[in-house]
């Protein structure tokens, strides 16, 4: 079989398709080494499995929305059985949206810039979308159809700024203990999700610290209004253990081993023994909700067209409420996507090491805009590419082969949804724990030595798994250092250099604008001018081969 394989992994990599990947064997300059085709169908299935979770999540939380079902009633309409009755079909219709536009995104992600990475709506941006902006059954600021406009000039303005090159120059001139700060960062925040309630729920609230330990039954919670805060019997959860041991330490002691799709095996051997009704860690309880997940469960193949929420922009540019909705998820997606692809690039090790940069930058960026204003014309909160894709890539994905295998399987999602709907949160929690341990191990690069550098990256690093933000930790990161680092530089040159922290000279990590041009690849390339010329010698790319990776 293995035999087979490698056969397999050889004739692809010397076609077409190897080429186009640049996969380990092709013959490419740039060839990525260890890609292997098998290996990257592996990877997709890997981020894909936990991903897939953003289905059913992502439907609950923009449901609450009421999207376009209207509302009359002083009390929101929290009885009105024609209501619920519609916002039930717009929950299916979020369903088929979020894995359509998963399949569309990531598709064109893997085929277009050839990265590893998955997109989705995005966690955190669909909740502000949901809740702050439209509000529970459209009570916010502005009205479901409105927010969608703003997300949809969002997109595009985001593609004009990766068109330009401002969003890869944003990441490239970030002092580099902040950018590594980010990576471990996002690692940290995989891992706090993968052992909270969204995963294995290890971690619970608390009333009084706010976090603390979870893993209770449901008859131990505070209240029904406080799920996930216990009062008692604390860690008590089979399906927390279930998800430990068979979704944590099982793939682990497999990886020990070098076995290949351990994360994968590990995931769907917990949701297949999740699935059965009679047991103790079922996900299909004999409550309210569990007969529901179940009658849906049981349709296996189910597709639901889009009634309710395609095509429902209202383009109501002329409202300032609508604007400020738009540079709300201007800022916060810019950092939050802009961060996220860049460590994961980082990750895959794709990252140029002079330029600072990633390959096919500018396509990989314009693909994230180009999927926010298309998911919106389907009805969706903000497009975004997904730290769960560190799960592919530490299964061994390089290229974007990755993610049109990811693309792929969210496809099928729109036709099985009932079934991919289903995979518990425990069964992704373990995966999620295992991957945020892989990605921390950027700290023993920060530049510890200077205050001035270590404290803005511990901001960093802390700060985004606490807001549950990406964005949040950067601008915390970023401000604290032009603080830190901006106050000894004034008053050094008032001082004419006499005024210094002790061990600046010795210890500071120096910070420079990495080289090559601002201009992004194809202007340069239009107006005859590649910027290798700004490039030190043995960067500069010998005559026939591919200058992606100066930035694309």
């Amino acid at each position: 079989m293995v035999a087979l394989f490698d056969k397999l992994d050889n004739a692809v990599a010397r076609s077409f398709v190897g080429r186009w990947f640049l996969l380990d064997g092709c013959g490419k300059p740039k060839e990525r080494v260890g890609s292997r085709f098998t290996t990257e169908i592996r990877a997709g299935l890997t981020t894909w499995a936990a991903m897939a979770y953003i289905i059913s999540v992502n439907a609950s939380i923009l449901s609450d929305t009421g999207g376009t079902c209207v509302c009359t009633r002083d009390d929101l309409c929290v009885t009105d059985p024609d209501y619920l009755s519609c916002k039930n079909e717009v929950r299916q219709d979020f369903i088929t949206t979020t894995a359509a536009i998963s399949a569309l995104s990531s598709f064109l992600m893997g085929l277009l810039a050839n990265l590893p990475v998955g997109l989705a709506p995005g966690l955190g941006l669909n909740a502000y979308f949901a809740y702050s902006v439209v509000g529970f059954h459209g009570s916010g600021i502005i009205s479901y159809r409105e927010a969608l406009a703003a997300v949809f000039l969002e997109g595009w303005i985001f593609f004009a700024l990766s068109l330009l090159g401002l969003r890869q120059w944003l990441v490239r001139i970030m002092p580099q203990s902040l950018v590594l700060a980010v990576g471990a960062g996002i690692g940290l925040f995989i891992a706090f999700i993968g052992l909270s309630g969204h995963g294995l729920g290890v971690i619970g609230g608390d009333t009084v610290n706010l976090v603390g330990l979870g893993g209770c039954l449901d008859s131990n919670f505070i209240s029904a209004d406080l799920a996930g805060y216990c009062k008692s019997g604390v860690l008590r959860s089979p399906t927390m253990w279930l998800g430990i041991f068979v979704g944590g330490i099982f793939p682990v002691l497999l990886m020990l081993y070098r076995v290949r799709g351990a994360i994968l095996i590990g995931i769907f051997l917990v949701a297949i023994i999740s699935w059965p009704r009679p047991t103790s860690v079922t996900y299909f309880p004999h409550t309210d909700l569990g007969d529901q997940r179940f009658d849906f469960f049981k349709n296996v193949v189910a597709f639901h067209a889009l009634e309710k929420i395609g095509n429902a922009i209202d383009y109501a540019y002329g409202k300032g409420r609508v604007w400020y909705a738009l540079i709300t998820f201007l800022y916060v997606d810019i950092l939050d996507t802009t961060g996220t692809l860049y460590s994961m690039a980082k990750f895959a090790g794709l990252r140029d090491p002079v330029t600072l940069d990633f390959e096919n930058s500018t396509i990989a960026y314009c693909v994230d805009a180009f999927s926010i204003s298309m998911g919106a014309l389907m009805g969706t909160s903000p497009v975004t590419a997904f730290v769960e894709s560190a799960t592919g890539i530490s299964e061994g994905g390089k290229t974007g082969l990755t993610a049109m295998v990811i693309g792929f399987a969210f496809f099928i999602s729109v036709f099985f949804a009932p079934i991919f709907a289903s995979i518990p949160s425990w069964a992704t929690g373990g995966a999620l724990t295992i991957v945020g341990s892989l990605m921390i191990r950027n700290v023993v690069e920060i530049n510890w030595d200077y205050l001035g550098d270590a404290i803005p990256a511990f901001l960093t690093l802390i700060i985004i798994p606490l807001t549950y933000n990406i964005a949040y930790g950067v601008i915390a990161g970023v401000c604290s250092y032009l603080i830190l680092n901006g106050v000894p530089l004034i008053l050094r040159k008032i001082s004419g250099g006499r005024i210094v922290p002790p061990n600046w000279e010795e210890d500071s990590e120096e910070w420079v604008i990495p080289p090559g041009s601002i201009v992004p690849y194809w202007i340069r390339k239009v107006l005859g001018r590649t910027g290798e010329e700004d490039l030190p010698m043995e960067q500069q790319h010998p005559a026939g081969s591919d200058p992606s990776i100066v930035e694309k």
